[in-house]
């Protein structure tokens, strides 16, 4: 069988490598043939020396060139910004996964579609500020989405071909993050290093904290309407600390299929390069259902993580209201970890920005873009008084 091609954005990161690991196991199968990485310019140059991609992207042209600094490879053709992102997602490539955080993974993604590509997808951000103008293109290119966030890999997988008449509702779970167990006072005063302790993922920055506020389950929320077609009323999160369950599917006759397995994201990174076939896993990472012995769920506690409350509410008034809801989450949690802002301040920064803006109906990308720009402004300059 022949190869497929495969590039990957945001190849330094966590996702990426992990990616990155999973593509070595499978040599067989798969060619990297694009690497982006927005910086970390050493380990690049040893995935570039391991992998031999044919294209790189790198985040500007200072990076570019202390890459080739490195390298010393005058063939090697480098590119950068958001030319080189969208050039590796379209070049000659089967398979685009998009490992990128936050916002920035909306043009690579619209170019891989507008190409028919498949793109494995790590990138919520994306489908939950333009989830309709994406949704759009794969009918128009005939492109796919799969998903590679291990909830979306986990309702994929239970969902099947079930119509969605069949379905009750989607269980998204969240292990609580490293807060789960604290009083509010207490997590009003957490700090930066405290929040980057997640108690079972390894994971970036970001996502790390975005697990601390549960904001990233009500971005999953947002997504998973996108993906599955489903309303935020059908799709409720289940506090689940193993994370063993990554996510379940209740359908209208009782019954509930769930999918299991271990806390490590080269699984749903296997099963989205490979959909729909499978193949033996190649590393030691099976669940033991006896050694786990039991599994706990709680309802979310609003009061103490109030952005999964909010990103419920955006869901429902929908409109430019997811947008603003990611334009300031990523704003919020990256002054929070520049210490610029308190824990707390996230969520009121957040929640400022969303009854402040005034609700529109974006139909393009560049409308969508600059609620983006414009959110992002109004947070920024001035500094909301918090």
């Amino acid at each position: 069988m022949k190869k497929k091609r495969v590039s990957v954005l945001g190849s330094t990161g966590s996702i990426g490598k992990q990616t990155l690991d999973v593509l070595s196991a499978f040599k067989n199968d798969f060619e990297v043939i694009g690497l982006a990485a927005g910086g970390n310019a050493p380990l690049l140059a040893e995935q570039i020396k391991e992998h031999n991609p044919r294209f790189v992207s790198v985040k500007d042209v200072a990076l570019a060139q202390e890459l080739k600094s490195i390298l010393k490879d005058p063939v090697l053709e480098i590119y950068w910004g958001d030319v080189g992102l969208e050039f590796i997602s379209s070049c000659q490539c089967d398979i685009v996964v998009n490992s990128l955080v936050g916002s920035l993974g909306l043009k690579p993604t619209i170019e891989a579609l507008s190409h028919g590509k498949r793109v494995a997808f790590a990138n919520k951000e994306t489908l939950v500020i333009a989830g309709g103008l994406i949704q759009d293109l794969i009918l128009k290119h005939r492109g796919e989405v799969i998903p590679l966030d291990s909830e979306h890999v986990a309702i994929h997988q239970c969902l099947g071909k079930s119509k969605k008449e069949q379905v009750k509702r989607i269980i998204l779970t969240a292990s609580g993050g490293p807060f789960r167990t604290w009083s509010l006072k207490e997590i009003q005063a957490a700090t930066k290093e405290q929040a980057l302790k997640h108690p079972t993922w390894v994971m970036g920055q970001k996502i790390t904290v975005d697990s601390a506020t549960l904001m990233n389950k009500g971005l999953e929320i947002i997504e998973a309407m996108s993906l599955f077609g489903f309303s935020e009323k059908q799709i409720d999160v289940f506090i689940h600390p193993q994370s063993i369950m990554h996510s379940a599917v209740e359908f209208v006759d009782g019954n509930i299929m769930a999918q299991l397995g271990a806390t490590d994201m080269k699984l749903p990174i296997q099963y989205s390069l490979f959909y729909p076939h499978r193949k033996e896993l190649p590393f030691n990472l099976f669940c033991d259902l006896l050694t786990v012995g039991k599994l706990e769920f709680e309802a979310p506690d609003y009061v103490r993580f109030p952005c999964l409350k909010l990103a419920y509410e955006v869901a429902s008034k929908g409109d430019s209201y997811p947008i603003v809801l990611n334009a300031a989450n990523e704003i919020a949690v990256d002054l929070f970890l520049k210490d610029k802002i308190s824990f707390s301040d996230i969520y009121k920064t957040i929640a400022s920005a969303i009854e402040t803006h005034n609700s529109s109906k974006p139909t393009s990308l560049d409308e969508i873009l600059e609620i983006d720009k414009e959110t992002r402004l109004r947070i920024n300059s001035p500094l909301v008084s918090l």
